[in-house]
C-alpha cells in the first residue's frame, strides 16, 4: 500500500512538473543571454542540415536546465532520449542508451559529473567521432569492437561544473551557466503556473512568492502549490497577499527565502565557531547535513544574497546576516 502512494505522489510531482514546463524558446521566462544563444547556435544547425553541437548547461539545481534540454530537442524538431549520471554504472549501460539513439537525437544526461571516469573515457568517441569503441569478453580472449553511432546531440547538466573532467569539458561545443532568477521574472513564472493551473492570483500575492523563492524557479513553483493549498481550504480559492504571508509562514520561509537549514547552517557557524572561518565539513557534521547537500543547494544561494563569504580559510558570516538572524554582533 505504501509502495502505491509513494508511486502515485511521485507521478503527480512529475505531471506538475510536465504540466508547466515550457515547450520553446519563446516561451521560456529567463536566462536571456543563454536563451538568444541557443536560438541563434539551433536555427545555424538547422540551415546546415546537422545536429547541433553538444550542450553544457550547469549552475545551481531547480533553474531549468532539465527544461531546456526538451526545448532544445522540441526546437530541433527531434526525440530526447534522457539519463542519469549516478544510473550509468557499466560500460554496457552506457553503450545500450547510445546504440538505441536515431540521427539527430537529444540524448539528456543529468548530474554527468557523477558519470565513472572509465565510462566517461568511451563517451570522448561518442562525442567526438560518433563512434563506440568497447571491448568485449574476458582478459585472454578480449577484442574490441567499433559501432558506428549516428550523430546526435548531448546535453549534460550538472551543478558542480568544477568536477567535470577537463577532457570531457572540452568536448562541449556550447557551455551555458545559468543564473539565478529575478525577483521580476519568477513573478512572470509564478503567474504563468496560476493561468496553468487555473488559480487565481493578485500581483501583491506573486511578488510574495516570487520574493521568497530564492531566485529558483523550481522552488517558486512547489511554494506555489502548497500556498494554492491554504486558498483552498482556508480562502476562496484564489491567493491573495494575506493568504500567501500567511501560508509561507506556516512554511517557515522568511522574507529572504530562508528556511529552517538556512538558519540552523547559519547559527551554527555563528554560535559554534564564532561566525568563522569554518570548513564546510565542520558545518555539515555540526548541522547533520551532506556536505554536497550544503554546497550544491545551500551555499550558493547563501553567497548571493551576501549573508555568507568563502575565504581560503574557510567560510564566514557576514555583517548581513548577524542583522537578519537579529543576532547581536558582539554575542560571542
Amino acid at each position: 500500500m505504501d509502495e502505491r502512494l509513494i508511486s502515485s505522489e511521485e507521478l503527480q510531482e512529475d505531471n506538475f512538473e510536465t504540466n508547466i514546463r515550457p515547450q520553446l524558446l519563446n516561451e521560456y521566462i529567463g536566462q536571456t543571454e543563454v536563451k538568444e544563444n541557443l536560438d541563434i547556435y539551433i536555427k545555424a544547425a538547422k540551415m546546415r542540415n546537422e545536429s547541433l553541437d553538444h550542450v553544457l548547461l550547469y549552475g545551481p539545481p531547480g533553474l531549468g536546465k532539465t527544461t531546456l534540454a526538451y526545448i532544445i530537442a522540441n526546437e530541433l524538431g527531434t526525440n530526447i532520449k534522457t539519463a542519469s549520471g549516478p544510473a550509468i554504472e557499466k560500460t554496457g549501460d552506457l553503450a545500450a542508451i547510445l546504440s538505441n539513439l536515431e540521427e539527430g537525437d537529444v540524448l539528456f544526461i543529468d548530474e554527468i559529473h557523477r558519470i565513472p571516469r572509465f565510462i566517461e573515457e568511451i563517451l570522448y568517441s561518442a562525442m567526438e567521432d560518433f563512434t563506440l569503441e568497447i571491448v568485449i569478453g574476458a582478459e585472454s580472449s578480449s577484442r574490441s569492437i567499433k559501432i558506428e553511432l549516428p550523430p546526435f546531440t548531448l546535453v549534460g547538466a550538472t551543478t558542480r561544473a568544477g568536477d567535470l573532467s577537463s577532457p570531457l569539458r572540452d568536448r562541449f561545443g556550447i557551455i551555458s551557466k545559468l543564473q539565478y532568477y529575478t525577483v521580476e521574472e519568477l513573478t512572470q513564472i509564478v503567474k504563468r503556473t496560476s493561468k496553468v493551473f487555473n488559480c487565481e492570483i493578485d500581483d501583491e500575492a506573486a511578488v510574495e512568492l516570487a520574493t521568497r523563492s530564492r531566485g529558483t524557479p523550481r522552488i517558486a513553483n512547489r511554494l506555489f502549490r502548497r500556498v494554492r493549498d491554504f486558498a483552498i481550504v482556508i480562502g476562496n480559492g484564489s491567493i491573495d497577499l494575506k493568504i500567501c504571508k500567511m501560508a509561507l509562514d506556516k512554511l517557515k520561509v522568511d522574507s529572504l527565502g530562508l528556511d529552517d537549514t538556512d538558519y540552523n547552517l547559519l547559527k551554527a557557524i555563528i554560535e559554534r565557531f564564532n561566525g568563522g572561518p569554518v570548513g564546510i565539513e565542520a558545518i555539515a557534521s555540526s548541522i547533520g547535513e551532506e556536505q554536497t547537500t550544503i554546497e550544491d543547494v545551500y551555499e550558493p544561494y547563501l553567497l548571493q544574497i551576501g549573508l555568507l563569504k568563502r575565504t581560503t580559510r574557510g567560510r564566514v558570516v557576514t555583517d548581513k546576516a548577524y542583522e537578519h538572524l537579529k543576532i547581536p554582533k558582539n554575542m560571542n
